[in-house]
């Protein structure tokens, strides 16, 4: 059972997850800010779940819809919002942009634009905490799509073998950038937690869109993660939806957007959320109203932020790059 404050905390980072994509989105149309930018509406509750169950000394790698997952692990919206502008106080120093946002400090190792391309950095995550002495849990989000790749069979079969806590998270949105999941075609199996029996990792199947299952499959794999008996990984398939297009600029030839859009208002994980706080009588609406008008504000504060902000000096140029 969680308290009012947990309860109140869980909620206000989806709603900072939706407002902050929201925002983006609406900055990117105006081209106040360039590059592409992949928005995680509809998905919050995934990624609110899984962090709600992790440690500021766990880590967590992303995909190109890297946004959720880092607010979910407690990063500041500022340098988050300076990042998308391109500006010297993000949080990449601007040279990231959305696709590579990224948090050390909070064990955020950062969104990536390759997909498939955090399975492998995960899993030598979990090995650097196993030398380290830790019990710091590595995990790492992707999509149906990339559970496709052979980066995610290789370190699957890694992880399994050397016994590394790590804890996989698919994000099973149903499409793959423009191909279709339940149409067939990329995959032989479509019920993708069947992978994790290859590697005896214990593996559950929640709705995403559900706060409260996410979080409740996600506790019992980090559990298992830090118990340090036995094949510490875990497969967590959240079944969601991707309400927009794969990026701002996507016009969405392959579906009908506005069916999409009907499916997030018939579905939404926020207003699941609410519905169920109400019902269970652990919140009230005036409680939600406080939260709204709250992040409202640090929305608008971040954009300030950002858009105040300098750019960065021609002359860093080639600094933090290998040579």
């Amino acid at each position: 059972m969680f308290s009012k404050e947990e309860l109140l905390r869980h909620y206000e980072t989806m709603v900072k997850i939706r407002k902050f994509e929201l925002e983006a989105q609406r900055a990117r149309e105006s081209e106040e800010i360039l590059g592409n930018v992949h928005l995680y509406v509809g998905e919050e509750a995934v990624a609110t779940g899984v962090c709600a169950c992790l440690e500021r000394r766990d880590y967590i790698e992303s995909t190109h819809r890297g946004h959720g997952h880092t607010i979910a692990k407690g990063a500041d919206l500022k340098p988050m919002m300076a990042e998308l502008y391109g500006k010297v106080t993000g949080c990449c120093r601007g040279k990231g942009g959305s696709q590579h946002v990224a948090d050390f400090s909070i064990g955020m190792l950062g969104a990536n634009g390759i997909v498939g391309g955090g399975f492998g950095l995960a899993v030598g995550a979990a090995l650097a905490a196993r030398f380290q002495g830790s019990d710091a849990v590595a995990v790492v989000f992707f999509g149906d799509g990339a559970s496709n790749r052979g980066t995610f069979h290789e370190s699957a079969n890694m992880a399994a073998a050397w016994h590394l806590p790590v804890i996989f998270v698919c994000e099973n949105n149903g499409i793959a950038c423009s191909t279709l999941h339940a149409t067939g075609g990329q995959q032989a199996v479509l019920d993708l937690s069947k992978r994790a029996v290859g590697y005896d990792m214990a593996s559950y199947v929640v709705n995403g869109n559900d706060f409260f299952a996410v979080q409740a499959a996600m506790e019992r794999l980090v559990k298992r993660a830090r118990g340090g008996e036995g094949n510490r990984c875990g497969f967590l398939e959240c079944q969601t939806h991707r309400a927009l297009g794969h990026n701002v600029k996507d016009a969405q030839v392959y579906r009908d957007p506005q069916a999409a859009l009907a499916r997030l208002r018939a579905d939404d994980p926020i207003q699941n959320y609410e519905r169920r706080c109400l019902e269970e009588g652990w919140l009230t609406r005036q409680d939600f109203d406080a939260v709204n008008a709250r992040v409202d504000t640090m929305v608008e504060e971040a954009r300030q932020f950002a858009v105040e902000s300098p750019y960065p000096d021609p002359a860093e140029l080639y600094t933090d790059i290998y040579d």
